[in-house]
């Protein structure tokens, strides 16, 4: 059996000291964003006792599906490379990148050599992403749909070149028998798209999967709990979201924060999947287990 955690929308905090210079172009209403919402929602004591729920789990690989920062500032980022080390080595550890790690142009690439081998695997080609990580017979496959946009818009890309590259590297694993997981930060199903902050390219994302396959697609963004589907070669596919690992409790609009832990184990030529979902509730103290479900 292989277990697998996965924690999304870290959202560090508290903001760091920001000067003038740094207030520039999209950080300046992303930082009055967080002054005048955000930080209340967000809070460190809540992602503190999760992490430390989860990491007595003692999953054997955790997905972190984005959204490590808040404006992208580089303390930020240096901040987010020191909680990745807390949390867990880069070996059983594997990160997709979010549009908050993009935020500004260059923001990725610089988060790409602080947080290193987090953002690393096998990859073809010499392209960053998709990259592969493998354990046992479970390999996770990272994708990115961070780029930097305007104000106002927290949309993500995901265009033919890397669509490409996925596909030949889920057909490469499905072919030897992987339990293949796929990591990206924008949720791909129709259901939650919107033109201000959904995925620019859902359609050739789905597309691949439609036709390689993959088991299971785990995603952020939404700061939302969530299951759907979407069509694979061989069965529909769940894609799962996961509520922000920082969401504190009485918030408006996100589900408390929360992680999902999977158990995933071949049985003869099946896989079995199960899913138990844990965190908060919007009344009371404690991280209770929420759910358990079956995936496969």
């Amino acid at each position: 059996m292989i277990t697998l955690a996965h924690i999304s929308d870290i959202h560090l905090s508290p903001m760091p000291e920001v000067g003038f210079g740094d207030l520039l172009g999209k950080r300046l209403t992303g930082f009055l964003n967080w002054k005048l919402k955000r930080h209340g929602e967000m809070n460190t004591e809540t992602l503190s006792r999760l992490v430390s729920h989860m990491r007595d789990q003692q999953a054997d690989f955790t997905a972190v599906t984005g959204d490590l920062t808040n404006l992208a500032l580089n303390s930020e980022v240096e901040r987010a490379g020191r909680w990745l080390r807390d949390l867990g080595s880069a070996e059983r550890t594997a990160v997709c990148p979010g549009n908050h790690d993009a935020y500004v142009p260059g923001a990725l690439e610089y988060a790409q050599n602080v947080w290193g081998d987090y953002l690393r695997g096998e990859t073809i080609e010499g392209q960053a992403f998709p990259f592969v990580r493998r354990i046992g017979e479970m390999a996770i496959v990272s994708c990115s749909s961070a780029v930097p946009t305007p104000p106002f818009f927290a949309i993500g890309r995901f265009e033919e070149k890397q669509a490409a590259r996925l596909a030949r590297i889920l057909k490469l694993l499905g072919d030897a028998g992987y339990f293949r997981v796929v990591l990206i930060h924008h949720p791909p199903n129709a259901e939650l798209q919107h033109p201000s902050f959904g995925l620019k390219g859902h359609r050739i994302f789905r597309r691949v999967i439609a036709e390689e396959g993959a088991e299971l697609v785990l995603h952020g963004h939404t700061h939302r709990s969530s299951i759907h589907h979407i069509p694979g070669k061989t069965h529909e596919v769940p894609v799962i979201g996961v509520a922000a690992a920082s969401a504190a409790q009485g918030g408006t609009l996100d589900d408390p924060a929360r992680y999902n832990l999977f158990r995933i184990e071949k049985s003869g030529e099946e896989w079995r999947c199960t899913m138990r979902e844990y965190g908060f509730q919007r009344l009371g103290a404690d991280i209770v287990m929420r759910m358990q479900m079956r995936i496969y």
